[in-house]
């Protein structure tokens, strides 16, 4: 798909982070861009830095994001690129033995549950509902390609650490999506891919000291940092400009595989 002024976009999680580094490369390349976030301030900022448009959506919530997608298209018609960033991170064991008293204690199912709604449910209420407007779209191109569904998993999801249960199920769960969903949409010419980071520069680890970052970015063979968020943005566009990568996930990883802790 060529990316231009004929091309709208929609992107969850925009408004900062892995998304906003994606909105703004979109908008670079002429795309109409439509930023669908929780965090209004900040959407509202980016978008209008774009010359965009700002939609709140809460991804778990289907009606919201029914309404988010159809304030993007009033705005900018219906898209034909969608990337999902929205998502959040959580830790804990699935039992674990608290250090005071050594009691013995469950992973909070709530914890649980909430992880996988975001994640996972959430990355399909707004993969499928974004399909099922793409599928009344016309044809582009010589391919008929009528649009570019991508979703974002995690290297966790192959190389889960301790604690990660919660966040390593949701984003497996992402990525198995990928191949079935794909061939879902396939006879409507619309692709779906995902892409797995891994340790990338985002607002998550400003909580972090320097020392952790640092020992962070030591831990991937090469480039022995952490990755840029205009990095996992230019894969978008990769992505983008070559019909033939469909159903199934790209790490982004800089040849990392995640120890145990």
């Amino acid at each position: 798909m060529e990316l231009g002024k004929d091309i709208a976009a929609v992107v969850t999680g925009g408004a900062s982070g892995l998304g906003e580094a994606t909105a703004r490369m979109l908008a670079g390349a002429g795309c109409r861009v439509a930023i669908l976030d929780m965090n209004a301030e900040r959407g509202e900022k980016v978008a209008g830095e774009l010359g965009g448009t700002f939609a709140t959506c809460d991804v778990t919530d289907p009606g919201s994001v029914s309404e988010a997608l159809a304030a993007a298209r009033e705005a900018h018609g219906q898209e034909r690129v969608t990337v999902n960033c929205a998502g959040i991170a959580a830790g804990m064991k699935t039992a674990s033995r608290k250090r005071d008293s050594g009691e013995v204690v469950a992973h909070d199912p709530g914890l649980f549950q909430k992880t996988i709604t975001v994640n996972l449910i959430g990355t399909f209420n707004v993969a499928s509902k974004s399909a099922a407007g793409m599928m009344e779209a016309s044809p582009l191109g010589k391919d008929g390609e009528r649009g570019l569904i991508i979703m974002t998993s995690s290297v966790a999801a192959q190389d889960g650490q301790i604690g990660q249960v919660a966040y390593a199920a949701s984003k497996g769960g992402v990525l198995a999506l990928t191949l079935p969903m794909a061939r879902d949409l396939s006879r409507d010419g619309i692709r779906v891919m995902t892409i797995m980071p891994g340790l990338f520069y985002t607002p998550m680890f400003d909580g972090l000291s320097e020392e952790v970052r640092n020992s962070l970015a030591a831990s991937v063979p090469f480039p022995s940092r952490l990755g840029d968020p205009g990095e996992y943005a230019e894969l978008v566009r990769s992505i983008c400009g070559n019909p033939m990568l469909n159903g199934t996930g790209i790490r982004l990883d800089g040849a990392l595989r995640m120890a145990p802790k």
